[in-house]
């Protein structure tokens, strides 16, 4: 669920590229035959974004510091936060521009079963801006957990994400300087 993460990596490459990072959580299996070759390379390339930020020792540290009845849900709630902190730390006309990019594509293009509800609410009601704001960063973490079954273990997230603030920003300085290093692609070589 971390669309800005996604697209910041992905932004360089042409509009398929773009599109298919924004979509590949909605996206099952390793059959990308139905998609065309760009989007299926960003799909690819999303994957391999979200391996890679899985294994980073910022995000395990931070996941191992959350409260341990709601640690598995964790890297959920820590997708949704890295975009509030992208959303604050590449603020203004360029963020401004791939954001109207990405809305762009994601009304023009049909989103995959999964996502079709969300994507359209997302665009409308401006999610990739408004992530900026920590209280609607909050709020979309509890609004993902939901739609997941049993008890909303991402609303309970919600009072250590506050606490931890600090520290996550920390995390997410060295994961972020790292991730664009490593990870930025205009899908020509994913």
């Amino acid at each position: 669920m971390n669309f800005l993460a996604h697209a910041w990596l992905a932004q360089p490459g042409d509009d398929g590229f773009l599109y298919g990072n924004l979509i590949a959580d909605g996206v099952k299996g390793s059959d990308l035959s139905a998609w065309s070759p760009s989007v299926a390379c960003g799909i690819r390339h999303h994957r391999r974004v979200d391996a890679w930020v899985d294994q980073h020792p910022s995000v395990m540290m931070a996941k191992h510091r959350a409260p341990q009845a709601q640690r598995r849900y964790a890297g959920i709630a820590l997708d949704v936060v890295w975009d509030h902190f992208i959303s604050r730390q590449q603020e203004g006309a360029s963020q401004h521009q791939l954001i109207d990019r990405c809305y762009r594509l994601l009304s023009a293009w049909p989103a995959p079963q999964r996502l079709a509800t969300m994507m359209p609410v997302l665009v409308e009601h401006d999610w990739l801006r408004r992530y900026a704001d920590f209280d609607f960063t909050c709020r979309a973490v509890a609004g993902i957990g939901q739609r997941l079954s049993g008890p909303n273990r991402l609303a309970e997230l919600v009072p250590w994400l506050r606490e931890d603030y600090t520290a996550l920003e920390a995390d997410f300085s060295v994961l972020w300087g790292e991730c664009r290093e490593a990870l930025t692609s205009d899908g020509k070589t994913s």
